[in-house]
């Protein structure tokens, strides 16, 4: 396949081309296409002719998401039915990426691909419309994929660098106790894991446009999740579970978040437990004896 790959510098876009079994992969920098500018899209779209067109980009850093709404949309909405338009022009499938809070939170079962979304934040506003956005723009070819709590290597350098694990490992070096919600139960979901699924899902004879769930196996609280990493680490660090009630500020998150992986495993498509996936990331980024 030939394939274009938006947000090459992500920790999923930079999984995706560590672990590319074999595809034609362009990535463009960022600054050579920007996602924001619909020239630039067909421009990069129509020069490269690629079979499949896979966007990583987003405006995801949720508070700030809450304080400038325009760019959140710009971004994980406009950007994302331009991509998918010129995408269905040449005939690729277009793949694009949303996220476990466009829902509301209530159930106390994993979330499926049909299930009624109901965001409670500008965030997942933004997302949800991103979805509409490809499916009415290219119905045939579009896949949005949903996932939750992404760590990889790369780390996030949209929400300040590093990712959620690094960062606990960071605070242990400084902090004898710390404070974690017990709030939110999610899946917490490895990239490496992830951008294999993927590879996976668009290989797929039986792939249909649509929504998926690709997340790893399995739930846990935040607290739950860096209780586990202090564990293999064997850091001494006392975490304390805080119920915040899904409250930053204001701003509301979703208290469960879980996604079921429902269409993806009736393709034979699974990922790992996330406490599988947690063991090899520790071992493979700090060098531990698994």
């Amino acid at each position: 396949m030939k394939i274009l790959l938006i947000g090459r510098t992500g920790q999923l876009g930079s999984d995706l081309l560590l672990n590319n079994p074999g595809h034609e992969i362009y990535a463009p920098a960022e600054d050579v296409f920007d996602i924001t500018v619909r020239a630039t899209i067909e421009r990069e779209i129509d020069g490269f002719k690629p079979s499949v067109v896979i966007n990583t980009a987003a405006f995801h850093n949720v508070p700030v998401c809450e304080t400038e709404p325009a760019q959140a949309f710009k971004v994980n909405c406009v950007a994302v039915r331009d991509l998918a338009l010129a995408s269905k022009n040449i005939g690729a499938l277009f793949v694009t990426f949303s996220t476990d809070y466009v829902f509301e939170g209530e159930k106390k079962t994993p979330y499926k691909e049909d299930d009624r979304p109901a965001p409670v934040q500008m965030y997942g506003i933004s997302k949800l419309a991103g979805e509409f956005a490809a499916l009415s723009a290219a119905p045939d070819h579009a896949v949005v994929i949903r996932t939750c709590g992404l760590y990889g290597r790369q780390g996030t350098w949209g929400k300040g660098g590093g990712n959620f694990l690094d960062k606990r490992i960071e605070d242990a070096k400084s902090a004898t106790t710390l404070e974690m919600g017990s709030d939110q139960v999610v899946c917490p979901t490895c990239t490496d894991d992830l951008s294999r699924a993927i590879f996976q899902l668009i290989e797929h004879p039986a792939l249909k446009p649509g929504i998926y769930h690709l997340v790893s196996e399995g739930e846990c609280t935040w607290y739950e999740f860096t209780r586990a990493i202090y564990e293999l680490m064997g850091i001494t660090t006392e975490v304390r579970p805080v119920d915040r009630n899904g409250l930053t500020g204001t701003m509301r998150r979703p208290l469960y978040s879980v996604l079921a992986n429902t269409k993806a495993k009736e393709m034979g498509i699974t990922l790992p437990r996330w406490q599988d996936a947690l063991t090899r990331y520790i071992s493979a980024r700090y060098h531990l004896a698994s």
